[in-house]
């Protein structure tokens, strides 16, 4: 007769109870997640690829380079269980996959609004890859004064078992937003969230600030470059009305990820993403 696999006792984290599963329950429940976040991994290197062959090609063909910067990162396994818990969400990963739309999350830093825009529209017009959602923070900041363009997109991966589609989220921004975003983060960190108004009231002038700096540090670019500020890259002030203009008139020209009806405009009453380590999501 087998000797029964031996037992474990584990504690629940939300009474503190212990239950008692065997290792081989155990071992499983690893190597589940542990394929899980494989495929988020794996979603995570195929935008890489795609972000790392455009700035290529940017420095060789065009002697210029409008990514400054790209972070990843998958969601830990205590990071996934903190959001199952708090969405209340059922702890299965049929409905993980179908609930939560950043698991994997890619940050890419540019140097001006007009790379912003620009890099999407080359990143989410290519053939393969689907736009689920987009929040354009840039055009209508959040309240505090956070920017970013927010898209989850999602890309084919193939495994032996065949093709999966898997969703990762893009951030794209500039050097100033990006480097607001960190100030605001280690001061909600440092204050449990509970930030005094004073602060928060110095942070949204500093967004504020931060905003004239990449219209001012863009119009130089512009001046430098011998290209109007409206026409630099694709032009932010064209791609911007285009988007806009979207949002009231499916008609009009515009990318096509902003047509496809997957593009909604950021909410200034949607809580602020968390911005820990180099990707918030």
């Amino acid at each position: 007769m087998a000797t029964p696999a031996p037992l474990v006792p584990v504690t629940t984290p939300d009474d503190d109870a212990e239950i008692t599963v065997s290792a081989a329950e155990l071992r499983e429940m690893r190597d589940g997640l542990q394929r899980f976040l494989m495929e988020y991994r794996f979603g995570l290197q195929e935008i890489e690829t795609k972000i790392g062959i455009l700035r290529d090609e940017f420095l060789l063909t065009h002697d210029y380079n409008p990514i400054e910067h790209v972070s990843s990162r998958v969601k830990s396994p205590d990071s996934l269980v903190e959001k199952v818990q708090r969405k209340g969400i059922d702890p299965d990963f049929g409905s993980i996959r179908r609930s939560i739309t950043d698991i994997a999350g890619v940050r890419i830093t540019c140097s001006f609004v007009a790379d912003v825009y620009r890099l999407f529209d080359l990143l989410t017009e290519q053939d393969d890859v689907r736009v689920i959602k987009v929040k354009d923070y840039i055009a209508a900041p959040k309240p505090n004064g956070y920017k970013s363009l927010h898209a989850i997109i999602e890309v084919p991966v193939f495994l032996s078992t065949g093709r999966i589609d898997v969703p990762v989220e893009v951030q794209f921004r500039t050097i100033a937003m990006d480097f607001w975003a960190s100030l605001e983060h280690k001061i909600y960190y440092k204050y449990a969230t509970r930030v005094p108004n004073e602060l928060l009231e110095s942070l949204k002038d500093a967004a504020e600030t931060a905003a004239e700096l990449d219209q001012r540090m863009e119009r130089l670019h512009g001046e430098i470059r011998g290209h109007a500020v409206g026409d630099l890259a694709t032009g932010t002030q064209v791609i911007r009305g285009r988007e806009t203009e979207t949002r009231t008139d499916g008609e009009h020209r515009a990318p096509r990820a902003l047509t496809s009806g997957a593009a909604q405009p950021a909410s200034p009453t949607d809580a602020v993403p968390p911005v820990a380590g180099p990707v918030c999501l």
